[in-house]
């Protein structure tokens, strides 16, 4: 809740100023720490997600792009899922 929370009431204290706060909770994403755990690990691992894979790095990052583009520009104090629907079981 610490970073939703402080997400959302920096977004507030900014808003009126132009600046926009959201953040980002990743899933489990693939990556060399990630693929040091072997195929058995990441195959467990990826049956926890609806999807049945990890994230690639480049989908995080295109998330984050997203936020930062004009785009979004109307999303203020959200937290941005990108879990492959982990959170949502």
């Amino acid at each position: 809740f610490g970073v939703v929370g402080l997400t959302k009431n920096a977004a507030l204290e900014y808003a009126g100023s132009g600046i926009r706060i959201n953040s980002i909770s990743p899933g489990f994403t693939l990556t060399p720490m990630i693929e040091k755990g072997g195929g058995e690990v990441l195959r467990k691992i990826a049956a926890k997600h609806p999807v049945g894979r990890l994230a690639t790095v480049d989908e995080i990052a295109n998330a984050v792009m997203w936020l930062c583009s004009d785009h979004a520009s109307f999303v203020i104090g959200s937290n941005l899922m990108v879990d492959g629907g982990y959170s949502i079981q």
